[in-house]
């Protein structure tokens, strides 16, 4: 059971927060990284893991790197940064809690287009609907924030525990601080700079 909110910053808990680095789809693979946080925006540790581009690896590579890790007993929470990688690999938020007994959550700045992505996957995949069903699956919360709403998936916790880690970890803007640093290091690895926004 994750602490109270009083008792978040005096525990300081911490948190990985998940990304892709950018790609090519003509790429093989695509670099994913893994920042452990303590809160509210301290940083412990690095993970990194490869997956497939359009492939369907992600779970099990974030399952492995999150549990191959020292720092997996201290997490309390995973944030990832939406519901794929690497175009659509998909995360099974459901599997990677279940694997790795840590509450999982998915975090998006806009609500998903399901007719859109309907259509894309439509063009890029000859067995799409197990992949749409998948990104179907789960109830998508609306999140205010002092900005605009963002949008989240969860599994392994409440919606008033999530609200409160999402405070705990957003420092500024909508992102929370272990998304945004995990989404800094991979642009930066692979572009030699940092670019865009988590």
């Amino acid at each position: 059971m994750l602490l109270e909110k009083g008792d978040v910053m005096k525990e300081q808990i911490r948190a990985i927060g998940i990304d892709d680095a950018p790609f090519e789809f003509s790429d093989d693979d695509v670099l994913v990284i893994g920042t452990v946080i303590r809160a509210p925006n301290y940083l412990e540790g690095v993970l990194s893991t490869r997956i497939e581009i359009d492939g369907t690896d992600a779970t099990e590579k974030l399952v492995e790197m999150v549990n191959g890790s020292k720092f997996k007993d201290q997490a309390k929470v995973i944030f990832i940064d939406g519901a794929a990688f690497g175009g659509f690999n998909l995360v099974d938020l459901e599997e990677l809690n279940k694997k790795t007994g840590i509450p999982c959550i998915s975090v998006s700045r806009k609500r998903p287009d399901f007719e859109r992505i309907k259509k894309a996957m439509k063009k890029h995949f000859e067995k799409w609907e197990k992949k749409f069903k998948q990104i179907k699956k789960g109830k998508i919360y609306e999140i205010e924030t002092l900005d605009k709403p963002i949008y989240i998936q969860k599994v392994g916790s409440d919606i008033r525990t999530v609200r409160r880690l999402l405070e705990t970890f957003t420092l500024l803007g909508r992102i929370p601080e272990p998304i945004r640093l995990s989404h800094i290091i991979a642009s930066g690895v692979v572009k030699g700079e940092s670019r865009g926004k988590a």
